[in-house]
């Protein structure tokens, strides 16, 4: 009887000889230019994930937006995500007329008309700026996470695949780093509760202009030069048509469709725990909050990053440790951010938390570990993502499928807590829900990774297999 193409992508058993080779014969060290190298490559993404999304999340990372009141800007980021799936969808599409680079740069365009909102909503009060630049930021924001998602996966030899996605992601949270760190200084003496100041925004928007720019000194995917001396092949050579029905035959594999609720879990957290922070905690404590969670979560990050890379411990054991310490380490966060909220909301008056406040600590270290628990799960799911595809146009439409299902779960996530009852409770609710049914679907998954496949080759050797699967069933 032949088998079905999902069942062999479920299983990912693989019997390919190949698969036992030692991890010194993949770590081949090919001569470089260090303008062409995968270093130099993922400097530039990290330089534009900075200014662009980096840059986003330092605003909302000061409590909706810099806003005391987080309703408008939560309701105008649901509109940027909701937009990102559409974005996402076609990403694909673009990518064959523009290549990735060209996609990478338009991704960068909408961020500042977001910024420019928010400064005028600051200072003026004025409120369809939000929303337009919100629009005009989800359009273009699909495709950057498409792109940046894409490149983080496929331009890193197969070794330097977690810490590139480490290095990678730091960039983003120093942008909250940043934005944490310019809004301290200038509300330090700011104990009470309220709106930042309105000088941060100009700061930001100079940041967000730069990032075309930035992206403009990206190599293309053809004169990447890894040490591997693998050739990076990201592009699209089929019709957009065939590119729309691919990517469409893919979400609904049964691999993926196992995979959406885990993807939901980890990003739906972000809009609960900015609107956590806007909602009670001071000015000050807001800003400290910015920057201490984003040092906390980039040291963390890149400790698993490389740990998923480490050449000694197998793919299988790596990919199992790291889903189990993220399942506990998530149920022991929202079971604390339950108690928490629930307690502050059942609160008369309701508590506005300060550095000088009796119990801050209680209530800042949850939002300092909700970050970190964001930022593992964000790295762990590029890690995820990248064993399901078997060739890179498959990691362009799996990148596009991933961040699309993100926006899409994000706009959910930014929409409830744009409601006032969701904002203080029902939000840490649903997502502690939501952890709680993703494990075993996401575990049905996982648990085939590396089978069959030793150290580092282990990518490799099931992309072979599912190659060599498909060209015998065709």
């Amino acid at each position: 009887m032949a088998t079905t193409k999902d069942d062999n992508e479920i299983s990912n058993e693989s019997t390919n000889t190949d698969a036992s080779r030692d991890s010194n014969e993949e770590r081949r060290d090919y001569p470089t230019k260090w303008y062409r190298s995968t270093f130099f490559n993922m400097t530039i993404l990290g330089l534009c994930n900075l200014s662009a999304p980096g840059i986003w999340g330092a605003m909302n990372s000061l409590g909706a937006g810099g806003q005391q009141s987080p309703e408008l800007v939560n309701a105008a980021n649901a509109l940027t995500f909701c937009l990102m799936v559409v974005s996402c969808y076609f990403s694909s599409v673009i990518v064959k007329y523009v290549g990735i680079k060209g996609a990478l740069v338009f991704g960068t365009i909408g961020y500042a008309p977001y910024a420019a909102g928010l400064y005028t909503n600051n200072r003026f009060g004025t409120t369809w700026l939000v929303l337009f630049g919100a629009a005009l930021c989800g359009i273009s924001a699909g495709v950057f996470w498409m792109a940046e998602a894409a490149i983080a996966i496929a331009y890193p030899e197969p070794w330097n695949r977690g810490k590139a996605l480490g290095y990678w992601l730091t960039y983003r949270l120093s942008g909250q780093i940043l934005g944490g760190a310019i809004n301290l200084g200038i509300n330090a003496d700011r104990s009470e509760a309220g709106k930042v100041s309105y000088t941060v925004f100009l700061v930001f928007i100079a940041l967000q202009v730069a990032g075309p720019f930035v992206a403009l000194f990206l190599n293309p995917p053809g004169k990447v030069m890894r040490k591997d001396g693998k050739k990076v092949e990201l592009r699209i050579l089929r019709d957009p048509w065939f590119e729309i029905k691919e990517t469409g035959r893919l979400f609904f594999t049964r691999r993926f469709l196992l995979s959406v609720l885990w993807i939901g879990q980890a990003v739906f957290a972000e809009a609960v725990f900015f609107t956590y922070l806007a909602l009670w905690f001071s000015v000050r404590s807001r800003a400290l909050g910015s920057f201490v969670s984003g040092l906390v979560a980039v040291t963390i990050g890149n400790l698993l990053g490389w740990f998923l890379d480490s050449n000694r411990i197998a793919l299988r054991t790596r990919a199992r440790s790291a889903f189990f310490a993220i399942v506990i380490f998530q149920g022991a966060l929202w079971t604390w951010a339950t108690v928490n909220v629930t307690r502050f909301s059942r609160a008369s008056p309701a508590p506005t938390y300060d550095w000088t406040s009796p119990g801050f600590g209680n209530a800042f270290a949850i939002f300092v570990l909700l970050t970190v628990g964001f930022q593992v799960n964000y790295l762990f799911l590029y890690f995820f993502i990248s064993q399901l595809a078997v060739d890179e146009p498959e990691v362009i439409r799996y990148a596009a499928l991933l961040r699309g299902t993100e926006s899409a779960w994000q706009a959910v996530s930014y929409g409830i807590t744009s409601l006032p009852l969701f904002a203080q409770v029902g939000a840490v609710y649903w997502n502690y829900a939501l952890w709680a049914v993703s494990i075993y679907p996401a575990w049905l998954v996982l648990r085939h990774f590396g089978k069959g496949a030793d150290k580092v080759g282990a990518r490799e050797a099931i992309v072979e297999e599912a190659v060599n699967a498909k060209d015998v069933r065709e």
